[in-house]
């Protein structure tokens, strides 16, 4: 068992580097879109189904209080939170649409969407793309292995940070990790450097 725990923190610290590796441009040039959208006086939206949900609402509360150091909160809104919206829209039309009615209803040119999904698959959250565009909305997408139809939506404005991998919870960690990144690179650009 032992040596079980330490092959998945093995295989986790390997796909965690790759990815950092390959990604860590495109994080940086998504940080700078969040703080672009941040500092014209934009919101930022998250969305995701299951656990990408939870690391949507992760990185939400890390804006809205803070991440690593005291600082004004900013505002941020995780889409998926409200169950009471959530299976109101359900029942009235399909959980295809609760994501893209919340973007039509609350939604500004300018705002910015963080959407989250582990295989870029799924119904809502390519409904959320489009109402988003609809909506003169940047995204940036959170996908993985090869990013699904979420990657063929995505416009030349949109920023795809894609974990390559086909292990689930490799994705999941590799996405935790990038939202913490794109908290650091946020919190450093707009207040400036911290001490340790």
């Amino acid at each position: 068992m032992d040596q079980r725990v330490i092959t998945l923190f093995h295989e986790s610290i390997e796909a965690k580097m790759q990815a950092g590796e390959e990604l860590a441009p495109l994080i940086a040039h998504a940080s700078q879109a969040i703080v672009n959208a941040l500092l014209n006086d934009k919101k930022i939206l998250t969305c995701g189904n299951g656990i990408s949900a939870a690391q949507a609402q992760i990185f939400t509360a890390c804006l809205l209080d803070r991440f690593e150091h005291e600082r004004p909160s900013l505002p941020a809104l995780s889409l998926g939170t409200d169950l009471t919206t959530q299976t109101a829209i359900s029942a009235d039309y399909s959980f295809n649409d609760v994501y893209a009615r919340q973007i039509r209803a609350i939604g500004q040119p300018g705002d910015l969407l963080v959407l989250l999904s582990s295989d870029g698959n799924n119904s809502n959250l390519l409904q959320a793309i489009s109402a988003a565009h609809e909506k003169d909305i940047q995204i940036i997408a959170l996908t993985g292995r090869d990013g699904g139809d979420a990657a063929l939506l995505l416009d030349s404005r949109d920023i795809e940070l894609r974990a390559a991998l086909n292990s689930r919870p490799r994705i999941h960690e590799v996405h935790l990790l990038t939202l913490f990144c794109l908290c650091d690179l946020i919190e450093q650009q707009l207040f400036g450097g911290f001490e340790s």
